[in-house]
């Protein structure tokens, strides 16, 4: 279908202010969407309470609201612009969450304003969590045992059919605001009290445990005929209980069988359908157990999620400008792949890469802050690397952090030929694998430098064992290169650089200078490849991409 000729201005509202959870990646696609509409002839009005964005900028919307994004306010500037359509799912949570409340005080009624990209029954049935479960139950998709609470009294008498450990997530919030995990009934008093008051509407849902298992995301994407396309795959290396954002996070899916892989896009589309999505993406998670396979839905988002956006660098699929002119009438068989220029957005990115997403914490500028990581987001950003392999594309993402560490390094030892597993470092070292912290990659490193097992390690962690199992064969070639560094033969160097390793690491590795290692390298004729990022896996001659260097030829 052409785009829609009967709407002429359209309402964005953007995500406010730059806040733990919501941040710039929805900056990011708020600017992809305002530009792809203006360029299709729609007047865009926007409004965002931040002035610190691209999206703020003049050029982009035809008039900038810069004012707090409330009920009150955006109410105002609907009677004065008088928009005919409202797009909710381009500015995070804030987004939805006002659009809803517009809904129910009978503004977009009143003025005659459409809302576009997903209804505020889809908006609804995605976001409140006796909806969403209802709906799953409907098409026959298991989820965690669960009970929803409007109280303490109701929310106690949840807990005491389910059993501890629990999870406690509230309705309508975004970064696992106000979510938690009790373990008994005196954590359980205070976090639910807390979970209560987050929640826009004080609902909370009290779910049974699924900590430890696998965790998984796809990002969907669905038009007006009812077409469905699945963007990109993403596994959580960490299991659930830390909430995605603040888990390091690969693409695409390494630990599946493609049964079971199946199982789940078929799951997400049939999600899709159900919630009511007409048009636009969603991003939908999953878990599994790491023994039984066993596979629950746990939550989708009827919008453009911080997934989104690195799904959108990892692919080179533009998620929210294809989902702005979905929702303005265009399908994916319609709308043109800008790399390829042949293949319609309805071909499905193919990657013959993998990504990792590493977050950034910065607790040393939040002092009171809680280090541990819980189902409630603390990360500030994020570093995303591509390479050819999983140790590769992880140690570059590492090193991208910006943290004085230039891959996989050692956190407790500073002479790694010598390393000593005495009783107090492997007892600081079960600790910190016990309990989730920003450092836990690094104290896996040690722990594997110490010998210790990669059973006990997946024991501490709930880690997958493949995972792991890279993980080992970093720390093994490190030792091979500590070893005969003395000699190093340009089939080393050149595993090294396949690995992942970055010169300076080496350097580090052999006490030699990293300009040193530079003209090793030099030397052996070892140099960089660049590799396309195309979304479709080199089957098509891309017209515009962009690259990725990795030393696997």
């Amino acid at each position: 279908m052409p785009k829609r000729t009967d709407l002429k201005k359209i309402l964005i509202i953007g995500s406010g202010p730059i806040v733990i959870g919501q941040a710039c990646e929805f900056d990011y696609s708020g600017t992809q969407a305002c530009k792809v509409l203006k360029q299709d002839g729609f007047k865009i009005i926007l409004v965002n309470s931040n002035p610190a964005t691209i999206m703020t900028d003049p050029q982009v919307a035809d008039a900038t609201y810069v004012e707090p994004i409330t009920p009150e306010v955006v109410e105002r500037i609907i009677a004065r612009e008088r928009p005919d359509a409202l797009l909710p799912t381009l500015g995070g949570q804030t987004a939805l969450n006002t659009t809803v409340a517009l809904a129910e005080r009978g503004v977009l009624k009143k003025y005659k304003v459409e809302v576009i990209g997903a209804n505020i029954k889809a908006i609804k049935k995605g976001e409140d969590r006796q909806l969403f479960k209802e709906a799953m139950k409907k098409i026959g998709l298991d989820l965690p045992r669960s009970g929803k609470a409007y109280n303490l009294k109701e929310a106690f008498k949840v807990a005491g059919k389910i059993g501890f450990p629990l999870i406690i997530r509230p309705s309508f919030t975004l970064g696992g605001t106000g979510g938690s995990m009790a373990k008994n009934k005196d954590e359980f008093k205070d976090l639910a009290k807390a979970g209560l008051e987050s929640s826009m509407i004080s609902e909370i849902l009290i779910e049974e445990s699924v900590a430890g298992w696998k965790e998984f995301e796809l990002e969907v994407m669905r038009d007006a005929k009812d077409n469905v396309v699945i963007i990109c795959s993403i596994e959580n290396f960490d299991p659930m209980g830390i909430h995605t954002g603040d888990s390091i996070t690969v693409a695409p899916i390494q630990t599946l069988t493609d049964k079971e892989y199946q199982k789940m896009r078929d799951a997400s589309i049939a999600c899709i359908r159900e919630i009511g999505v007409e048009t636009g993406g969603s991003n939908i998670q999953f878990a599994v157990h790491p023994d039984t396979g066993r596979m629950v839905i746990i939550e989708m988002n009827p919008r453009v999620s911080r997934s989104s956006a690195l799904a959108s660098k990892a692919t080179g699929f533009p998620i929210a400008k294809i989902a702005a002119k979905l929702a303005v009438g265009y399908t994916l068989d319609e709308i043109p792949n800008d790399i390829t220029r042949e293949t319609p957005a309805c071909f499905e990115p193919a990657i013959d890469y993998c990504v990792v997403k590493v977050p950034r914490f910065t607790f040393e500028k939040f002092p009171s802050a809680d280090p541990t990581l819980t189902v409630s987001m603390k990360s500030v950003g994020e570093a995303m690397s591509i390479g050819r392999t999983f140790k590769e594309a992880l140690q570059k993402g590492l090193r991208s952090l910006e943290i004085k560490k230039y891959g996989l390094e050692s956190i407790l030892f500073s002479d790694l030929a010598n390393v000593k597993a005495d009783e107090d470092i492997r007892n600081l070292i079960e600790q910190k694998l016990s309990v989730p912290c920003a450092e836990r990659i690094f104290y896996i490193g040690d722990a594997l430098r110490i010998g210790m097992g990669i059973e006990k390690i997946f024991e501490l962690t709930r880690i997958d064992r493949w995972f792991l199992s890279n993980l080992k064969e970093i720390i093994d070639f490190e030792k091979e290169i500590v070893k005969n560094k003395a000699n190093l033969s340009k089939e080393t160097l050149v595993k090294a650089k396949e690995f992942g390793f970055s010169d300076k690491q080496l350097a580090k590795l052999l006490d030699k200078q990293e300009e040193e290692i530079y003209a090793l390298r030099k030397s052996f004729s070892i140099e960089p490849a660049f590799k396309l990022v195309d979304t479709c896996a080199a089957e098509f001659l891309a017209h515009t991409p962009y690259f990725y260097s990795t030393y696997d030829k």
